[in-house]
């Protein structure tokens, strides 16, 4: 088995590649953007003679936060060039290839059903425009060229990653690693803790782990479509601050809400109807015992 993974220096990508690695009949030649800059349209020419007979799309121009506020042009840009380029390699010489994509819940309309077929439907939340609207192309572009030319494809749509090993590097972290980042940097220098939002949003969070061997199962199950991989339910920000402050010991009234701040949808909970049909017997990581582990891994890497 040879795989191939773009964005292999993520969070995601880190352990994507550590969990295929460990079967010693998978080749595993996992890229970042030092290795290939797929804004370039030969990015992948040294790998041309390599027939993969699998493809994990994981690349993006993407960062967490009020990030697509200053930069949707460049956002727009950039995917557009990254996944043009993928999806034209793929075409002209991996068609052998299953392509396994990833798309985003930042796609689907604000406030409605965020169910798999209204993926296409209604206008992504206004603030996540441009990158919602570029993942839905690339979810276009699959559906067509697997039309035409019979290639195979999946797209798995998460709701966001948390676990050990994300990058505590100089960009702006998911909302789970920037909460928990703040405040054990408020029990470090007994300070207070400033969070953005009423703390009344919702959020839902899935381990990374678990994404990942859903993700392996379900792409033995499905072509040609897209499946939402979650956990099932959201919980409001004020809650996962709760939790953490108890895993870390640290008084939960120390932490303010800056209502000022950027907060972006109020509500994102992934249906995962479909995704119990598929693999239904399925068991996640508990959230106190997940984020436990998160909280650990982060406090000995501060």
């Amino acid at each position: 088995m040879k795989v191939l993974i773009t964005g292999g220096s993520g969070f995601l990508g880190k352990n994507l590649n550590f969990i295929l690695s460990k079967n010693k009949n998978t080749e595993v030649i996992s890229l970042s953007s030092k290795d290939a800059d797929l804004t370039k349209s030969n990015s992948l020419v040294k790998y041309e003679s390599i027939k993969f007979d699998k493809i994990y799309h994981l690349a993006a121009w993407t960062q967490a936060g009020d990030f697509s506020l200053h930069h949707s042009g460049e956002q727009w840009i950039n995917n557009q060039l990254i996944n043009s380029n993928v999806l034209r390699w793929w075409h002209d010489n991996q068609k052998q290839a299953k392509l396994i994509s990833i798309g985003t819940s930042c796609s689907y309309s604000e406030g409605g059903s965020l169910e798999e077929e209204d993926y296409l439907n209604g206008h992504p939340i206004k603030s996540l425009y441009a990158y919602g609207m570029c993942k839905r192309m690339l979810l276009i572009g699959q559906q067509n060229l697997a039309k035409q030319f019979g290639m195979k494809f999946l797209t798995v749509i998460p709701s966001t990653l948390y676990g050990p090993g994300y990058s505590l590097g100089n960009k702006i972290p998911h909302f789970i690693f920037d909460i928990i980042i703040k405040i054990i940097q408020g029990k470090k220098h007994n300070s207070r803790v400033e969070l953005w939002g009423d703390g009344t949003q919702k959020r839902e969070i899935v381990h990374v782990a678990d994404f990942i061997e859903q993700m392996l199962q379900i792409e033995t199950k499905v072509e040609n479509d897209l499946v939402n991989i979650g956990a099932g339910e959201e919980f409001e920000i004020k809650f996962f601050a709760r939790l953490i402050c108890k895993i870390l010991d640290f008084d939960h009234e120390k932490i303010i809400y800056n209502t000022d701040k950027y907060v972006g949808a109020k509500s994102k909970n992934l249906s995962i109807k479909k995704n119990k049909k598929i693999i239904p017997n399925y068991q996640s990581t508990t959230l106190e015992e997940g984020l436990r582990e998160t909280v650990l891994d982060i406090s000995g890497r501060l």
